[in-house]
């Protein structure tokens, strides 16, 4: 939930999986968090900005 100002105000805000659009329980121990660098098309070197994806247990079990 955000206030008027546009900031978050809950105490806990789940994980969705980017995979599956699953939320993420807090009791899923198999789940991961990865942050990928991305990097410059034209150089091929790490621009200092990351991408983050998570993923649930039931999608890592299904590999």
């Amino acid at each position: 939930m955000q206030n008027d100002a546009g900031e978050f105000v809950d105490l806990y805000v789940p994980r969705k999986c980017s995979a599956s659009n699953r939320i993420i329980g807090a009791k899923d121990h198999a789940s991961i968090q990865m942050n990928i660098a991305e990097l410059d098309k034209v150089t091929g070197r790490v621009t200092g900005q990351c991408k983050t994806y998570a993923i649930c247990g039931t999608i890592r079990r299904m590999v």
